[in-house]
């Protein structure tokens, strides 16, 4: 039976840290070499999740910014994108300005994943701009308002803070048609992640689009937060890490060692044994 293994990337495969344990990387290298098929999903964009995984044999495309995009890392290149429709991207962005919060828009700008902003008004949105223009070199541009960035190739728009502030956010995008989101606690700064994007985008999609592409029989899915429900609404076998969010444990067939354990690698080492 054709199979699928794809796992989230942030609290799930990466250690605590946010990295990849050398542990992971000697097992999963050495089965995917073997002919296990094996990818990730995250909310992360190609920038940061190409970067910090250089070191695995990817051998399936990824799901990037949480089904937003899917990205095949053997030909670097993208092979779906999931648009929010301008009008629905303005509702979105207005709805974050109104309740006093300047915003992330990323969309593409000559073929290339770009992200924009007005104002970075805190902490964490500076650090994210200073860390990913000098570890990962993502380009941002900043605008007099991202409201005049929105030109029909915007996959994203997000913004981390305080849950009370966002959930006005995330109630209107739950109204909207052509809109969805995730709203999860960030696994480092314990902030929350308040993520919109097209209703054709989400890791149930991204997921759905590789068993269809690819010919998957089977896909066994390894999760650790609440954006990945979505991606266990689609897999076959659902399996959590021991560290993850109490409903996702609740979801899953399966509860494994934690990712400070290299619970994904070693769980899959164990069932190749």
């Amino acid at each position: 039976m054709k199979t699928l293994y794809i796992s989230d990337l942030d609290g799930t495969l990466f250690e605590p840290t946010g990295k990849l344990s050398e542990r992971t990387v000697e097992i999963l290298n050495r089965l995917i070499d073997g002919g296990m098929n094996f990818t990730f999903a995250t909310a992360r964009t190609i920038y940061s999740a190409k970067s910090l995984t250089k070191s695995l044999h990817i051998n399936v495309p990824c799901i990037l910014n949480n089904g937003a995009c899917v990205y095949d890392l053997v030909h670097d290149e993208y092979l779906k994108n999931a648009y929010i429709p301008t009008d629905t991207a303005k509702e979105l962005v207005r709805s974050f300005h109104e309740n006093g919060i300047r915003c992330f828009v990323f969309k593409f700008v000559d073929g290339k994943l770009c992200t924009c902003y007005d104002h970075a008004d805190n902490e964490l949105m500076q650090a994210y701009i200073a860390e990913r223009k000098g570890k990962f070199e993502q380009p941002f541009i900043q605008c007099g308002d991202v409201l005049d960035c929105l030109d029909g190739t915007q996959i994203y728009i997000n913004y981390t803070g305080n849950r009370e502030k966002l959930l006005p956010v995330k109630n209107r995008a739950a109204e909207l048609e052509n809109a969805d989101y995730a709203f999860y606690e960030d696994n480092y700064s314990k902030e929350w992640y308040l993520e919109t994007f097209s209703s054709e985008a989400s890791k149930a999609n991204g997921l759905r689009f590789l068993r269809e592409k690819y010919g998957f029989e089977r896909i066994v899915a390894f999760g650790d937060n609440l954006n990945d429900l979505s991606m266990f609404s689609q897999a076959d076998v659902k399996i959590a890490v021991g560290n993850a969010h109490p409903d996702v444990k609740k979801a899953a067939d399966i509860v494994i060692g934690s990712n400070a354990y290299d619970g994904v690698a070693e769980y899959l080492l164990s069932k190749s044994i």
